[in-house]
């Protein structure tokens, strides 16, 4: 590349960044609101999250164009080959998440306004926070280009697959014993599993992270069973 064009390549590359770290933003705050909507059955918030969510798909295109546009005019070489393809598969993972959130947002529209349905069960609570703490850091490993730092977040996916079966057998067990109707317990099962998937997708994540510095695809926590689950 000549220097103006090296220099407009590190530009729209810095932007893809850019705009992949407030995607991740996004779906972090929609997660955060989602679960905020469920508890207190809040159906205005539960709708905003969900329309939101197009928001994400937009951006979601638009780092799309943006790699594919830089691959087809600058022809990159292999390091920088490996932060667009790393891109185009965060994007995607971001983008899913954001789905997620909006999934656990409709949860809360079926569940409605319903006074006597159980609180949300602090395990989901867990779960969400979990989630949470691993997409952001995960965010910052990807900002840092962290390899070390990704392969840790990815190996707490164990844990949060192990929250979900605890919940999964919890909720169960009541549904079972008949002390509440099934279908919030259903809702928020469905919740949980949404969650969980957050989970996968970081895990996603992290694996791009190590392959923009090795340049080898590593498929991490790879002896980890298949959750309990609604697959």
């Amino acid at each position: 590349m000549t220097t103006t064009s090296r220099t407009t390549f590190n530009r729209t590359l810095d932007g893809i960044r850019d705009t992949l770290l407030r995607i991740g933003a996004m779906t972090d705050q929609a997660l955060e609101r989602a679960m905020a909507a469920l508890a207190h059955k809040d159906q205005a918030l539960a709708r905003q999250v969900v329309e939101d969510d197009e928001a994400i798909n937009q951006l979601r295109f638009q780092v799309e164009h943006d790699c594919l546009s830089l691959i087809a005019r600058q022809q990159p070489a292999a390091g920088d080959l490996r932060q667009i393809v790393a891109a185009l598969n965060i994007v995607l993972d971001l983008e899913r998440i954001g789905d997620y959130a909006a999934g656990i947002a409709k949860t809360c529209l079926r569940l409605g306004e319903d006074a006597e349905s159980p609180e949300v069960p602090d395990g989901l609570w867990r779960m969400a926070q979990m989630a949470r703490s691993m997409l952001d850091r995960v965010l910052e490993a990807y900002a840092r280009s962290d390899e070390e730092a990704a392969e840790a977040i990815a190996a707490r996916d164990e844990e949060i697959d192990a929250q979900y079966q605890t919940l999964f057998s919890k909720l169960m067990n009541e549904m079972s014993e008949g002390s509440w109707h099934s279908a919030p317990l259903l809702y928020y099962l469905f919740a949980g599993h949404n969650l969980e998937r957050v989970a996968d997708r970081v895990t996603n994540i992290a694996e791009r992270v190590v392959f923009m510095s090795r340049g080898t695809f590593t498929e991490l926590n790879t002896e980890q069973e298949e959750p309990a689950g609604l697959e």
